[in-house]
């Protein structure tokens, strides 16, 4: 018989077809974490983490016996962007065999995660069946933490660099939510302890635009355990740079003005409701 490479490849294919499941397992460990997320780790055949805690890796360890830990592709100076596409890698490998995947992702796993994103488009390219669950994120907590609703007044969220590097709008008359403050202005992807005053001043230039330096600001960081205390730390604008933060700590910018209304629509709104007064009276 002729050779066939085919047949080769055959005798290479996995006997069931990979999938893959990516879950968040919340912020605070033990209480976040949904059922079916919980199901998704269980039922895996390996479990990826991508958790900073060796604490939390041992307890998902209690779920599953096969749990990769992805943080020892991080190290100083090496960009995150390869870091996340090593993990991506690593993952997608573990598909590509047939298995039935799980990766654990902090909070929500399509919040700041740039590998689950890309993992769900590869393996649904590829053919994998792919799911993204989701889970109790930062944001969740920072509303129930800080009372805030983004509803009465509207919420805005930046990443941090991405704010003072573009050009974007700042509403300060809404709430204004921005992420990883500790590593404002790291154009490398690699300092993983964030980069100093010297950058958050020029978040604080940029923010003055819109603030005054006086305004006050919230830093703030969720429990990550249950006998925990969220960080909830005021401070004026101004005094943001020499605040000692990690890469957890979110900052919360409240309104600064009152709402302006817009006459001519608020006229046209009126004049809406009393044609549908109308309507209904007839």
């Amino acid at each position: 018989m002729p050779y066939d490479p085919r047949m080769e490849n055959a005798a290479h294919a996995p006997s069931k077809p990979g999938s893959l499941a990516l879950v968040g397992m919340g912020m605070t460990l033990g209480s976040h974490l949904t059922p079916i997320s919980r199901s998704h780790i269980e039922q895996a055949d390996v479990v990826f983490a991508a958790l900073s805690d060796n604490l939390v890796e041992e307890w998902l360890k209690r779920m599953n016996p096969d749990v990769r830990s992805l943080q020892g592709n991080y190290a100083e100076g090496k960009s995150r962007m390869l870091t996340y596409r090593e993990w991506l890698e690593m993952i997608m490998a573990e598909v590509r065999v047939g298995k039935s995947v799980c990766a654990v992702f902090y909070g929500h796993p399509g919040i700041f995660a740039w590998t689950p994103h890309k993992a769900i488009e590869a393996a649904r390219a590829e053919g994998f069946e792919a799911h993204m669950e989701a889970g109790v994120s930062s944001e969740d907590c920072l509303y129930a933490d800080l009372g805030i609703d983004p509803g009465r007044y509207g919420c805005q969220h930046f990443e941090a660099s991405q704010l003072m590097l573009f050009d974007h709008r700042i509403d300060n008359a809404s709430y204004l939510v921005l992420w990883q403050v500790a590593l404002a202005g790291d154009t490398t992807l690699g300092r993983l302890g964030g980069t100093g005053p010297e950058y958050r001043q020029l978040l604080v230039d940029r923010l003055a635009q819109d603030y005054p330096l006086e305004h006050e600001v919230i830093v703030y960081r969720c429990a990550t355990l249950a006998i925990e205390a969220p960080r909830i730390e005021r401070v004026a604008l101004r005094d943001l740079p020499w605040v000692k933060m990690t890469v957890s700590e979110t900052v919360v910018v409240p309104p600064a003005r009152e709402m302006r209304p817009i006459p001519e629509v608020w006229a046209r709104v009126k004049a809406l409701d009393k044609v549908a007064e109308t309507v209904t009276e007839a």
